[in-house]
């Protein structure tokens, strides 16, 4: 594969995970289309790991994590909210990507049906996020832990 410079790399990565999330909205998806979000979602944090610092890796895993639960695939959505978990205590990270990640892995949890370990870091999560400095990104992880379902 040709080298692509940092900038073509970044643009890349963050196109890609935009079109992640545009899927993602969709009220209704093809298979097709599920397929494509997969593949961006993979590719995103691919070319994030190629010229990344650890905090785009870390919401790469996260974002790869939540594709995988909006699948209903457990077991990828553990595997890469455990790499997103690593990354950010690894990396020193904090804030806001402490309480994404403990949300991912609420998350990848209860799509893995195990719903005292979903309690457990939907507990973490909330905690988390009263060390969140802005409003708009506390609320937001909120509102994200508040959604899933905890049985």
């Amino acid at each position: 594969m040709p080298e692509l410079d940092r900038e073509t790399e970044r643009r890349l990565a963050s196109g890609l995970y935009n079109d992640v999330w545009r899927l993602m909205e969709l009220p209704e998806r093809r298979p097709e289309q599920d397929d494509e979000m997969l593949h961006a979602a993979h590719a995103s944090r691919h070319h994030w790991g190629r010229i990344g610092k650890p905090v785009n890796l870390a919401r790469g895993e996260w974002l790869c994590s939540r594709v995988y639960a909006v699948l209903g695939r457990g077991e990828p959505a553990l595997w890469h909210a455990r790499r997103c978990v690593e990354i950010n205590e690894a990396g020193g990270i904090a804030d806001w990507d402490i309480a994404a990640a403990c949300e991912a892995m609420a998350r990848a949890s209860a799509v893995a049906g195990d719903m005292a370990a979903a309690r457990e870091w939907a507990a973490r999560g909330r905690d988390a996020c009263t060390r969140i400095a802005e409003d708009d990104d506390r609320e937001h992880i909120e509102a994200d832990l508040a959604a899933i379902p905890l049985g």
